[in-house]
């Protein structure tokens, strides 16, 4: 796949959706919320691809800068930044509870 292979984000999002898999099933999330989880994670990589295509339809466009190729360019970044807040504050919300609980038990494992 293109965009895995030669967009360094989308490296980044797939190494923190891996590693947000692993820790939900550390946290033995219910179902419910990891059905919101790969919701929330197929949304950043769609996001994301969608992105790319936009940055790489611009460069076949016009290769000389020009204010219009910059400004969709920056409002394709700005929705996936936009995206990618909301996706912090689910993240949060389906993680907190769990790992305060987790914290006041003080086990070293959840189950």
């Amino acid at each position: 796949m293109y965009v895995l292979k030669n967009e360094q984000n989308m490296q980044i999002h797939l190494i923190t959706a891996v590693c947000i898999l692993v820790a939900a099933y550390f946290f033995q999330l219910p179902l419910n919320h990891w059905l919101i989880l790969l919701l929330v994670i197929a949304g950043m990589f769609s996001l994301e691809i969608m992105n790319t295509a936009i940055e790489r339809t611009v460069d076949l466009v016009t290769k000389d800068f020009h204010p219009l190729a910059k400004r969709a360019k920056d409002i394709a970044a700005a929705a996936v930044f936009v995206y990618c807040l909301f996706a912090v504050i689910i993240g949060l919300l389906l993680f907190l509870p769990p790992i305060l609980q987790f914290f006041q038990k003080g086990q070293l494992l959840p189950f």
